[in-house]
């Protein structure tokens, strides 16, 4: 692999799609080998770093270098059945000088793992850290002249699906400056469009079943065909579905602002109603008292009466806020020529006490006012709790106080020469330390501002501590400290110290780490973890915020770490362990009593509740009997084969849990297979109906009876011990804002339902066809409630969401080309000589008769367009 770099800094690679991000927003060419908004995409460089030290000729040098990704194919062998692929870099030297044959390195970033060594060319890869690599020239590289290409061979060991998986952020190194890192702004990825790029292999030789085909649009239409085109008067008028609805026979007209009425403990809900109704004119009643029926703080009734007007009573302050989220939900959409409010009694409480959004701020940085954003959403759609992922091996975005390196150090991406100056870039954050999304942090003031806007808006905030594993950011600002103060004569410059310097463990994370693990065998380790609790805590008693829980991480713990560390051995032996299990087990008990000191009880990922253990050879997780009464709450991602049911074992043996399974509640993961299509695919594809037709306290009811063998149920016991379910948003692929509006609208919506309203009927009947026939209605009021109504409203008040538009299904049938949507209401429009659609473009009313290259897209109610599909009408 070549001599080893010193890796200080963070340099888990990601999947990153700016890419297609930028295919998505634009129809025009974006680079010298970019024919259309559909088949190729230009990946933006990081802001260019002052470059004081390098020469001038270097910097443009750099400037002139093209380089280009392509996959090539995949390759299906007897020893690699599900597939590795082959791609290449075309490296192009438009510059007037050659590019030497000694002396510059190009770094970039990739998500997934490549076989280091020679690489063609005379060219040498190397693995920098973590997904952190860099090319640079060997013994056989004679120079680069001007206007000559060359190609680099890269090999994945796995088969590649998703473009993200292309390297990102490269940047050029010379010699002569060794800390200015010169981004590659002319960087694409070219299309795929061959059949071998795509192959599945399906048609190999090996008699193996590959993994799924590309979606096509017919593929698209069929999926869609599942819901019917509903009338307004059909579409249902609330979302989340409410508790009871009972419609009235007349209407309320809305003329000037509403007359509010409230408590002084309402003040804040008061304002809420002042600013959200800017039209009514009938009186709007808000008070506290007794929900009949309803033992939930959260619930409420609303009612709507022609010539009462309108009263809101919550069984807490909480209950009357979600009213006023029913009442907007019911108002009239902006520009409506008559406005009026139907009459209507609801009785409303939510099925689950957690229902959940996980932002993940450390992969790539989102700043106060994004979460803002966010929080805002989640309270318009009834959700109630943020679990706020601030940590993780490329970034530590919480201040906190006495630990100035943990941002300083452990909050900045960039490059650099010098060990314990910052991270490595990682995501594509390139060279350059003032990449906003590779560093930033919240500050403690920012912070307090967040409690408080969320406790505004009844949101809970559960902040996250990764830990054991995913903490390289910690581990080496922790380094950083510890040589810092040791070079100035320092006592206590171990005081915090998170890693052994003698462990010679084996180990790797599955991202590419071997260095980013916090050591249980430290005293050390525990006191920087009491340290950062007890700062958190007072950070939410200066906000006058409650905290019950920190979540403290707990997954992915490689195997392998700490078996070669002095410090953990030594700690096994005094305290009689037998196993890195029982080390695990030691560790977390350290850890609640830490958090048992502040009031607080202990969450963390599923692993935190489960022991490693084997069965018939294989790895297994089993609910650790040593922790069930201690009152972990555990947040299961693992419904993967053979763990289906893992959440239920959890909850049956005693463990509150939070679901959040990753083939149901990713929002990070794709839409669907397709190359172009934003988000990772480790997990499962997720499209809207795998989010809506999620059954929390069933998974496998509509799965095959051999996936069902073995596999345990909830007792009522453990119905008990679910506490609620969440969406979960990792942002390895999401350097922009707007791309979260891309992968969590609006699927958030579909988590929202699931989270509130009871189950539907078609989750419990027992009947095939009478389930389908129930599916069919509740998943048709869903989409058109979507598309005709929550959407636009969204639009309409300029909210800036910019969710998914998906693209139109089409279908060839008797020479004409069927269209249809997901979200029926949604504006359909069409060109038939191959160009893309726009605003102006003709709407589908119809069968399109029309010959030739028929290309369609959805708008919304502001012209926006979504994806574009295509077929071919002969």
């Amino acid at each position: 692999m070549g001599n080893r770099t010193k890796a200080w800094g963070s340099a888990l690679a990601a999947p990153h799609w700016l890419a297609m991000l930028a295919m998505l927003a634009s129809s025009s060419a974006t680079s010298s080998v970019t024919s259309s908004a559909t088949s190729s995409a230009t990946v933006a460089a990081a802001p260019a770093q002052a470059a004081s030290a390098a020469a001038p000729d270097s910097a443009a040098s750099a400037a002139r270098l093209q380089v280009r990704w392509e996959l090539q194919r995949n390759v299906f062998t007897e020893q690699a059945p599900r597939g590795r692929t082959q791609a290449r870099l075309i490296v192009t030297n438009n510059d007037s000088r050659p590019l030497p044959a000694r002396g510059w390195t190009l770094y970039f970033n990739s998500m997934d793992a490549l076989e280091t060594g020679a690489v063609g060319g005379g060219l040498v890869l190397e693995q920098v850290a973590g997904g952190y690599f860099r090319l640079l020239p060997g013994d056989g590289f004679a120079g680069l002249a001007p206007g000559q290409s060359l190609e680099v061979g890269l090999l994945y060991p796995y088969r590649i699906v998703k473009l993200d998986k292309a390297p990102t952020g490269p940047y050029l190194v010379y010699d002569t400056a060794p800390d200015v890192g010169l981004p590659i702004a002319d960087y694409a990825l070219l299309p795929v469009t061959r059949p071998e790029q795509v192959s599945t292999g399906n048609d190999n030789t090996t008699g193996t079943t590959g993994p799924k085909p590309l979606v096509t649009p017919a593929d698209t239409y069929r999926r869609n065909a599942r819901a019917d085109l509903l009338p307004v008067a059909a579409v249902p008028p609330v979302l989340p579905t409410p508790l009871h609805m009972q419609p009235g026979t007349g209407k309320l007209r809305l003329a000037g602002k509403p007359a509010v009425s409230a408590p002084a403990a309402l003040r804040g809900e008061a304002a809420l109603a002042r600013d959200l109704f800017g039209a009514g004119g009938a009186p709007l009643k808000l008070a506290l008292g007794k929900v009949e029926g309803q033992a939930s703080p959260e619930a409420y009734r609303l009612v709507i009466d022609a010539r009462d007007g309108i009263a809101i009573t919550g069984n807490s302050p909480a209950g009357v806020f979600y009213g006023l989220q029913t009442l907007r939900d019911l108002m009239p959409l902006p520009g409506t020529a008559d406005p009026a409010l139907p009459e209507v009694a609801i009785t409303d409480a939510p099925r689950f006490g957690h229902r959940g959004l996980m932002l993940d701020v450390a992969r790539n940085f989102h700043g106060k006012a994004t979460v803002f954003k966010w929080l805002d959403l989640m309270a318009r759609y009834k959700l109630n709790t943020l679990h706020f992922h601030l940590t993780d091996d490329e970034g530590w975005r919480l201040e906190i106080a006495g630990l100035p390196e943990l941002t300083a150090i452990g909050a900045v991406r960039g490059h650099s020469t010098k060990p314990g100056v910052r991270l490595q870039p990682a995501y594509g954050s390139g060279p350059d330390p003032r990449d906003a999304a590779g560093s930033g942090h919240f500050s403690r003031a920012d912070y307090l501002d967040i409690l408080r806007y969320a406790k505004a808006r009844h949101i809970d905030v559960i902040p996250e501590i990764e830990m054991p594993g995913h903490a390289r950011a910690a581990v080496q600002a922790m380094e950083a400290r510890y040589h810092r103060l040791k070079a100035a004569g320092g006592k206590d410059a171990a005081k915090y110290l998170l890693h052994d310097f003698d462990d010679r463990s084996v180990y790797k994370s599955p991202q590419l780490y071997n260095d980013h693990v916090i050591n249980p065998g430290l005293e050390s380790s525990y006191t920087f973890i009491a340290h950062v609790v007890a700062e958190v805590v007072k950070l939410h008693r200066a906000a006058g915020v409650p905290l019950r829980t920190i979540h403290m991480g707990g997954d992915e713990l490689p195997d392998g770490a700490w078996e070669k560390s002095p410090a953990s051995l030594a700690l096994m032996r005094r305290e009689k362990l037998e196993t890195s299990a029982d080390l695990w087990d030691y560790f977390y008990d350290r850890v609640d009593g830490i958090l048992k000191r502040h009031g607080l009880f202990a969450s963390g990922w599923e692993e935190m509740a489960a022991r490693k253990t084997t069965l018939a050879g294989r790895h297994k997780l089993i609910p650790n009997p040593r922790f069930t009464q201690r009152g972990f709450s555990a947040y299961v991602w693992n419904n993967k084969e053979g763990a289906e049911d893992l959440a239920y074992r959890l909850a049956n043996a005693g463990y509150d849990i939070v679901l959040a399974p990753v083939t149901k509640m990713y929002m990070d993961m794709a839409h669907n297979q397709n190359p172009e299509e934003p988000g990772v695919n480790w997990g499962a594809y997720v499209e809207l109906d795998d989010v809506h037709d999620f059954i929390p306290f069933d998974y496998l009811k509509n799965a095959p009876d051999k996936a069902r063998i073995g596999k345990d149920g909830l007792t009522d016991y453990g119905r008990r011990r679910v506490r609620g379910m969440e969406a979960t948003l990792f942002t390895e692929t999401v350097r922009d804002p707007a791309r979260i509006d891309y992968l969590v609208m609006p699927r958030l919506l579909a988590v929202a339902e699931r989270a509130w309203a009871p189950d539907p009927a078609w989750a419990t009947e027992a009947d095939p066809a009478r389930a389908a026939a129930l599916h069919r209605g509740a998943w048709s009021g869903f989409v058109n409630a979507l598309g005709q109504r929550v959407l636009p409203r969204l639009d309409l008040e300029r909210a800036g969401v910019d969710y998914r538009i998906a693209p139109p299904g089409l279908l060839v049938e008797d020479g004409r080309v069927l269209a249809n949507h997901v979200l029926p209401g949604l504006a359909l429009r069409y060109t038939s000589d191959g160009s893309t659609p726009t605003a102006a473009s003709r709407l589908v009313t119809g069968p399109i008769a029309e010959r030739g290259l028929i290309k369609v897209a959805a708008f919304d109610r502001n012209g926006r367009p979504g994806l574009v599909a295509s077929v071919e009408n002969r």
